[in-house]
């Protein structure tokens, strides 16, 4: 951690010294009351324009922590996947058991840990202004992509329940009136491809243009079956965008996206740590297998399997299943002019189905496979009113309504070597449901100039889900059924904002706000065999505070934004587990109450023409409160996935030459101590990790061309992104992400 800090400071120095260095020189010694103007030829950081408040403002304008990761910046640090968006922002993390489905995503420490599909998240995920809540469909939206936002904090005036954590907006490129053609092709380590592209083209000048847009990743995949030879954990991937841009006159714009794609990747390979000790000298305190031990054969799972080797992407898989998922989407905004006033319509469709069949326990003897099918459509209309311009009074009215429609038949194959025994945990575990949804929202924020320099923020939003839940719970291998609920509530709440911002210059501002958060309550949609784990548990409430300073210094040479916040939350859910039998159960419930405190710093600075240095930094301090569940005590415990410490760097340089350019990107990204568990288990937590990647490129033809070499994780740190018990079975489930990968690539713009 040190060296990730000093790193950090010493390239931030670097851009204050050169940013200083660079006006001062020309100003040799002038009188005090001369005027020196700025220098217009002096590299300075850019405008980012982003739509956190529903409208375009200069990130540096809005009173909101949001961090913008622009178009360019995606394809620099080569960001391929939702994943990878943790290690581009402060307090984001982000990770997934999963090939292609189910992120969970942590900002600030607030998320949710469940992995079924009807537990929806604590950060809101918006694709060209519609809500994805489908876990299914949340990680296709990320290609060619004109920007990712990421708003920290809760959310709950503009973009309504489910965002207590905060919300990630990402934003499609969008044709327009000229000619563009752009592609990207890669080759790498583990046999990987990755093709992307689009075209842009005016059909009719100032009335219609069309882009057409696709990926294709593909690869042998990173981990070994030592039974078979062959690799998993492999991706197969493909997916097209259709965008359509159509002003039929001045005052009315209608873009639509159309988006299809396909997943056919390996299901997730983990590594199996066995956990039973062969004899007491090698156990622990807790009677499992003593850290010193693991990774030997010392330690067995409940079938005598002992995974003797410390390699985590090495395992004994006795089937090698695939994570299929399909997905369709739609979305249209409507924009019509009224002068003074803009009305709003943006509709949006998704149709996501998956068929998830995996081995879990990566055991040559079947110890407990999985099969997650699942099936969700949503339809979803916002209606705005809102000011155009920026007159002192600006207002954004909304109406908004959703029907969701969830259906899941998932399984759980327990110990299928052996006679079945439901009371034991033994069989073959059965637990499909049915969910339909309708959310219902109105909701309002003005901002209005007290002054020319003091503004005011408040806003009201009213929600409410009704949910109807059908669940039942059984074994079938002796037709035994546990119990059917059917339950019906619906969840409503108030949440909004009061928040100041003054100005002290064009380029200083500060801001200081009050946001009340929720996040619905529900049925819980993982396998039990006990009808009191369904619920309903109560909506999740937070009280935000946060204060905030966002500067551009040195004649725009240096942008500095801070942030600091404290979290008051009620009834935050949590999702557990508990041993029971051979099952290790799954329970989703309230916390009586937590708290978050912490602050951010993000620094860009541009010392000299064509570098860039950057720099993000996130202390957090998140711990639950009077917390019992289960009759376990996690009070005073840290919530998961929530590092005190995370910092990243990057370093962009652009130098032209005779026959064009270089171009160099290098960037490294520290977390610490993250624990994956609600009781904090010291064996269920990864210490902190530094990941470096890098770029280097040569830039021809105009710098419409450019080749070169790209590096992820290039020092090889372990990358462990999840750790899940099934203590009860004998062994933990480790997920991995990549290890080091490493490749050519060729980009093309027209």
């Amino acid at each position: 951690m040190r060296r990730a800090v000093g790193v950090g400071v010493s390239l931030v120095a670097l851009a204050w010294a050169g940013s200083a260095s660079a006006q001062d020189a020309p100003q040799s010694n002038p009188p005090a009351a001369a005027v020196v103007p700025p220098d217009d030829n002096a590299p300075r950081v850019g405008d980012i324009i982003v739509t956190a408040q529903k409208r375009s403002e200069n990130l540096q304008d809005v009173p909101v922590a949001v961090s913008a990761v622009t178009g360019k910046t995606l394809e620099n640090k080569r960001i391929l996947d939702l994943v990878d968006l943790s290690n581009a922002t402060p307090g984001l993390q982000i990770k997934s058991d999963d090939n292609g489905a189910n992120p969970r995503i942590f900002i600030r420490g607030v998320g949710v840990n469940d992995f079924n599909p009807a537990t929806a998240s604590a950060v809101g995920i918006y694709a060209d202004g519609v809500y994805v809540g489908s876990p299914l469909a949340q990680r296709f939206a990320f290609f060619d992509l004109q920007q990712a936002e990421v708003l920290r904090g809760p959310q709950g005036t503009l973009y309504g329940r489910n965002t207590t954590g905060g919300a990630v907006n990402v934003t499609s490129r969008k044709p327009g009136n000229a000619v563009e053609a752009d592609f990207l092709g890669e080759y790498g380590n583990f046999n990987s491809v990755n093709l992307q592209g689009g075209v842009s083209l005016p059909l009719a000048k100032d009335l219609l243009s069309v882009r057409v847009a696709g990926l294709y990743q593909r690869d042998d995949g990173y981990s070994v079956n030592r039974l078979t030879g062959h690799r998993g954990n492999d991706t197969d991937r493909w997916a097209v965008r259709g965008s359509l841009h159509f002003t039929p006159s001045s005052s009315i714009t209608d873009d639509l996206a159309v988006t299809f794609g396909k997943s056919r990747g390996g299901s997730i390979w983990a590594y199996n740590r066995t956990l039973f000790p062969v004899s007491p000298d090698v156990a622990g305190p807790d009677g499992l297998c003593a850290p010193a031990y693991y990774g030997t054969a010392n330690c067995t799972n409940v079938l005598g399997y002992a995974n003797a080797s410390k390699n985590l992407y090495e395992g004994d898989y006795s089937f090698e299943g695939k994570d299929k998922v399909d997905l369709f989407t739609v979305a249209n905004t409507l924009t019509i002019n009224l002068g003074s006033a803009d009305i709003i319509s943006v509709t949006g469709y998704q149709h996501a189905k998956r068929n998830d069949q995996e081995e879990t326990d990566a055991n040559p003897l079947p110890v407990i496979t999985a099969s997650y099918i699942a099936r969700q459509n949503t339809f979803s209309q916002e209606l705005r009113l809102q000011s155009s311009g920026k007159p002192a009074l600006r207002y954004v009215f909304g109406l908004y309504y959703a029907h969701d429609d969830l259906t899941n038949n998932s399984a759980y194959d327990v110990l299928a070597i052996l006679p079945a025994d439901p009371l034991s945990g033994i069989g073959r575990f059965v637990w499909p449901l049915a969910q339909k949804t309708d959310s219902y929202a109105a909701f309002g924020q003005l901002d209005y100039d007290l002054t020319s320099r003091l503004t005011a923020t408040v806003g009201l939003r009213y929600s409410a889900d009704h949910k109807d839940f059908h669940y039942f719970s059984g074994e079938t291998n002796t037709a035994t059924p546990f119990f059917t609920f059917d339950g019906s509530k619906t969840f409503d709440s108030v949440s909004g904002k009061f928040g100041l911002q003054y100005r002290f210059t064009r380029d200083v501002n500060a801001y200081a706000s009050y946001s009340r958060g929720t996040k619905s309550g529900g049925f819980f949609s993982g396998q039990t065999g006990n009808i009191a784990d369904i619920g309903p548990y109560k909506d999740e409430t937070v009280n935000a505070y946060e204060a905030g300073l966002k500067t551009e210094l040195l004649n725009r040479t240096l942008r500095a934004n801070l942030a600091a916040f404290y979290y008051d939350y009620q009834n935050l859910q949590v999702y557990t587990t508990v041993i029971d039998g051979f099952i290790t159960r799954q329970l989703f419930t309230n916390a009586s109450a937590a708290r978050m405190y912490g602050g951010e710093l993000e620094l860009e600075a541009t010392p000299a023409r064509g570098l860039t240095i950057s720099m993000n930094a996130a202390y957090l301090n998140a711990t639950y409160r009077n917390f019992v569940s289960a009759g376990a005590n996690y009070t005073g415990n840290t919530l998961p996935s929530a590092p005190k410490i995370s910092i990243q760097t990057a370093v962009d340089y652009t130098q032209p030459v005779s026959f064009g350019a270089i171009v160099a990107n290098v960037s490294a990204s520290y977390r610490s101590k993250v624990f994956f568990d609600t009781a904090n288990t010291p064996r269920l937590s990864d210490q902190g990790r530094v990941y470096v990647d890098g770029r280097l490129g040569v830039q021809l033809v105009r710098n419409k061309l450019e080749i070169g070499v790209w590096g992820k994780n290039i020092f090889g740190e372990t990358n462990i992104s999840d750790i899940t018990p099934i203590a009860s079975l004998g062994f933990d489930v480790v997920s991995v992400g990549p290890p080091r990968t490493y490749g050519l690539y060729l980009r093309a713009h027209y």
